[in-house]
């Protein structure tokens, strides 16, 4: 079975900056599409960034465009969210995902998913 982990959330100051890391297990990891979305409460589940198998093709939502960078490492299994200049509106559970799809942004794509590691951005 494939098992996700997410860590590195907590809580943060405006302008601040965190690093969210995902452990992938239980598959291959090089045969995955990796994505990071995000949950606010009374809100959808919304992308955020992903990237393709050999970590050279990035997709990113224009809310974190020039402040977030994905990054995989598939030697470690691992995938990884870099967040600069946090605003309070980042604010939101983080989900690590897995998947083959072919539409970046859709939670469709993706077969497997972390429990979430809370970011709160203090205002």
């Amino acid at each position: 079975q494939v098992q996700l982990v997410e860590s590195g959330g907590g809580l943060v100051q405006v302008g601040g900056s965190l690093t969210l890391s995902c452990v992938v297990s239980g598959g291959t990891f090089s045969d995955f599409y990796m994505g990071w979305f995000r949950q606010a409460p009374g809100k959808e589940r919304d992308a955020v960034a992903s990237i393709g198998w050999s970590g050279t093709r990035t997709s990113y939502s224009d809310s974190v465009k020039g402040r977030f960078t994905i990054s995989r490492n598939n030697a470690k299994n691992t995938v990884y969210l870099q967040m600069n200049n946090l605003k309070p509106e980042d604010t939101a559970a983080y989900y690590c995902a897995a998947g083959r799809g072919l539409t970046w942004a859709s939670s469709r794509s993706y077969d497997h998913w972390g429990q979430g590691t809370q970011v709160t951005v203090s205002s």
